[in-house]
């Protein structure tokens, strides 16, 4: 059935669509997207300084990937630029650069943000890290206070076209120590988290294998029980459960993780951050320049509602942000985009392109190999 209508729809878009706006025709796939072609094998110095404190090499590395991937993205339309925000926290405990671009051709919204923090966990932290695992209920005492250190990135981008999916993807590393430790104490808990998933408004089949496969690929180097889990988590993770849907149609999604030596997980944060590149850059640049009509921009912004409703009712990043005393709140609500739509009672005709969406949020679906 998904094959069927998927040809349906390529047929219906191939006849006589006129494209909205002079943006569209002016479009053109780059011939070659900076980070998408390459395994990044020349590894950087942070990743072989074993002796650099971890978080700090976490820092460099989010760093790192944020401007190769503001380079990846600005190459779909060099007219486009980010714009570069440095910011401070106001009691000193850390920075952040929000890159953001606004009302381009190609990207309606996009960011991609770094945030190095630090701060005391606050009582409604901490019960939801305890919530999450008994381990982190037994080392996290009510008795005791708790410092906390983050260095992460954090990636939202949804493109104007269509036929572009909206995508996600973020990376961390944190740390938790005892208050008023000693300079040079381990911390009491250090875990990674992220992840990557993908939210079409409308479904190409070969572009959600891509996207899938990539990043499976980046997992079974490290690990061949990771896709699978990770998956499963994300298709678990990023429900509108008041809906009876996924967000999109997933990824992968990870939290709390220290399975492994923190060296291995680092290694395994690295490359699944690379892979992002490659695994959703190429799929804009295949989309980008696609004709649409009025009807399909509507149902991107009905789905962009969708995604709004997640991102202020569950998602636990968004959350935590806003519960961070001195938080940016322009940084953490930058997922949100630009422009959405509610209309009471939408319901798309049986077996239309925008049915096909619905169907593949409500169900489990394999798409890597």
């Amino acid at each position: 059935m998904f094959a069927r209508t998927q040809r349906a729809r390529t047929t219906a878009v191939r006849v006589a669509r006129q494209a909205l706006g002079s943006e569209v025709s002016r479009l053109h796939p780059p011939s070659k997207i900076p980070y998408a072609d390459s395994d990044d094998t020349a590894k950087p110095e942070y990743y072989t300084d074993h002796a650099r404190p971890m978080h700090d090499r976490m820092e460099a590395y989010v760093l790192d990937l944020q401007d190769r991937l503001v380079t990846a993205l600005e190459s779909l339309d060099p007219s486009q630029k980010f714009v570069r925000d440095r910011w401070e926290r106001s009691d000193g405990h850390g920075y952040g650069i929000s890159c953001v671009l606004q009302d381009g051709a190609a990207l309606e919204k996009a960011g991609v943000n770094v945030s190095v923090i630090s701060g005391t966990l606050t009582p409604g932290q901490l019960k939801s890290m305890r919530d999450r695992r008994a381990q982190t209920a037994e080392l996290l005492s009510d008795s005791e206070q708790f410092d906390f250190r983050v260095a992460g990135i954090s990636v939202v981008v949804h493109p104007r076209n269509p036929h572009a999916p909206t995508a996600h993807m973020n990376y961390r590393r944190f740390e938790v120590f005892r208050q008023n430790a000693p300079e040079g104490e381990p911390p009491v808990m250090a875990w990674f988290g992220g992840g990557a998933d993908l939210t079409p408004s409308y479904l190409f089949l070969e572009d959600a294998g891509h996207f899938h496969q990539t990043l499976k690929d980046a997992c079974d180097a490290h690990d061949p029980s990771y896709y699978p889990r990770f998956k499963a988590w994300c298709d678990k993770y990023f429900t509108n459960v008041h809906r009876g849907e996924t967000r999109g149609i997933g990824g992968i999604f990870f939290d709390d993780l220290d399975d492994k030596e923190p060296e291995q997980l680092f290694r395994f944060a690295y490359d699944a951050g690379n892979a992002f590149i490659r695994a959703y850059v190429p799929l804009v640049a295949r989309r980008m320049a696609m004709p649409y009509t009025q009807r399909e921009r509507d149902w991107q912004l009905i789905r962009r509602g969708h995604y709004a409703e997640f991102n202020l009712v569950y998602d636990r990043g968004t959350k935590f942000g806003l519960m961070t005393p001195g938080a940016r709140i322009e940084s953490i609500l930058m997922s949100l985009p630009l422009a959405a739509r509610w209309e009471y009672m939408n319901k798309p005709d049986p077996d239309s392109p925008e049915d096909l969406l619905l169907r593949a949020v409500r169900t489990t679906t394999t798409w890597a190999k």
